[in-house]
């Protein structure tokens, strides 16, 4: 029963997280949630189907809303960053695996606190921070399922950053990401397909999730339900760093 649950909740945050309610947030507390009760590579790879599955209600909300010239500048190096965090994936140990994602959710949270603040930043774009952000983000999003702040830091510091152009960009990405992952992890052997089979009804969660997102947005405080999300996902990551 307590599998049941948790696997619901992840299906329901990845839902929200799509729809556009909290950003990244939900999905960055998918993963610490899961190691509670399964080693944490299976528990990355578990999302990662459900992600995917999910990115295709994303991309027909934001379809072409995209900004190609910071997609053509980061795709690469993301794709690089995936391989990377897959090699590492492979021989790293669970304990060591575990404090990963918690210190990598902690840095997210962080971000998502000051992030307001960068926008009164005085900066002077240049290629090779779009090179590295892409980078980070694809070898975060393999480790942890945690490659939003990079990602996102870069993007907000661009000028005339539209706020659709801004989710188009993010929605287009981490959908070619989550997709290059899957070969990878399967390469490595971590996507235990007997249990994936198992929690298949989570994915008929994802989609109303979506919808039901999308109406909480013009009827609920967004910021309100962020905390909602930071403080269990802050005490996880605390935990998973601290004490795994």
């Amino acid at each position: 029963m307590a599998e049941v649950i948790v696997f619901a909740l992840v299906g329901v945050l990845i839902g929200f997280s799509k729809g556009g309610l909290g950003g990244p947030v939900p999905v960055a507390l998918t993963v610490p949630v899961l190691t509670l009760i399964i080693d944490p590579q299976i528990a990355v790879a578990l999302v990662l189907p459900l992600l995917i599955f999910a990115d295709v209600f994303a991309l027909y909300i934001y379809w072409k809303q995209w900004d190609r010239k910071y997609i053509k500048l980061m795709l690469l190096p993301g794709l690089i960053g995936v391989v990377v965090g897959t090699l590492v994936l492979k021989d790293i140990d669970t304990i060591t695996l575990k404090r990963i994602i918690g210190g990598l959710t902690l840095l997210a949270l962080a971000f998502k606190v000051s992030r307001d603040r960068l926008g009164s930043l005085t900066y002077a774009p240049r290629n090779w921070h779009g090179y590295f952000a892409g980078w980070a983000s694809g070898f975060g999003s393999t480790l942890a399922n945690v490659g939003a702040p990079p990602f996102t830091a870069y993007l907000l510091l661009q000028p005339k950053m539209t706020p659709r152009r801004f989710v188009g960009s993010t929605t287009l990405f981490f959908a070619v990401m989550n997709l290059t992952k899957l070969p990878g992890y399967i390469f490595i052997e971590i996507v235990d397909f007997a249990r994936l089979m198992s929690i298949a009804w989570v994915f008929v969660l994802i989609p109303p999730a979506v919808l039901v997102a999308r109406y909480l947005i013009d009827h609920i405080d967004q910021k309100t339900f962020e905390w909602l999300m930071m403080v269990p996902l802050f005490v996880l990551s605390a935990y998973l760093l601290l004490f795994s």
